[in-house]
């Protein structure tokens, strides 16, 4: 038997059915799938484990372009996972060099932001019913910046440019938060395996950028 992890949308009444199934599914796999990236994550923090940059950026695009293609079969949650737990043992080593600068205090504070930003847009986009399509094309073209920006900075080694790629990151990641809510809500986003991989990147990039950001401004 074929798992489908799409449904079928007939009539407004159906529609409102279908969001609610997909808003549902979608929360519950993505909590699963952020305690599965928390314990990769500590993994690799006690256990001292790095990724080679090549290594971190084939697995990331490797993962996250299976899981979408492999979205509508039951293997779409176990690629789901896979990736997720990628990530985490990526966060490790970054948790790592926090904790050992006597920075606890800056992880607590970006994971409390984080988690504020995230409830708070949800609950926006949930409590509003809003269609955000109008953002797609912002998104479309920020990431592109970001993804440059991102490489650019490799070579040049800018702090400055590092600032404001995280500043950049904070406001991409809410709007795709957004997006990606309201695309749920109104039935543009039928499938919870992609909303929940969109959303969990979206934290993570969030995460990581008020991690940053707070970091540098503590120094």
């Amino acid at each position: 038997m074929r798992y489908d992890a799409s449904t079928t949308q007939t009539g407004s009444r159906a529609l409102s059915a279908s969001a609610q199934k997909v808003l549902r599914n979608t929360y519950m796999l993505l909590g699963m799938t952020l305690a599965f990236s928390a314990l990769t994550a500590f993994y690799s923090l006690v256990t001292g484990l790095q990724l080679n940059i090549i290594v971190f950026f084939v697995g990331v695009y490797g993962l996250m372009f299976l899981t979408h293609k492999l979205a509508d079969s039951a293997w779409g949650l176990l690629s789901a996972f896979a990736f997720t737990g990628f990530m985490g043992l990526s966060l490790g080593p970054i948790l790592g060099m926090y904790l050992g600068a006597g920075m606890g205090d800056v992880v607590v504070s970006a994971l409390s932001m984080t988690a504020f930003v995230f409830f708070g847009l949800s609950a926006f986009a949930l409590i509003t019913k809003k269609d955000f399509d109008f953002m797609g094309k912002f998104l479309m073209v920020g990431g592109l910046v970001l993804f440059a920006g991102i490489i650019a900075n490799l070579f040049l080694g800018l702090t400055g440019l590092h600032l404001a790629i995280s500043a950049g990151f904070v406001i991409f990641s809410s709007a795709l938060i957004l997006f990606q809510t309201g695309q749920i809500v109104n039935g543009g986003e039928t499938n919870y395996i992609r909303a929940t991989v969109t959303l969990f990147v979206s934290i993570y990039n969030l995460f990581l950028s008020l991690l940053s950001l707070l970091g540098m401004s503590n120094d």
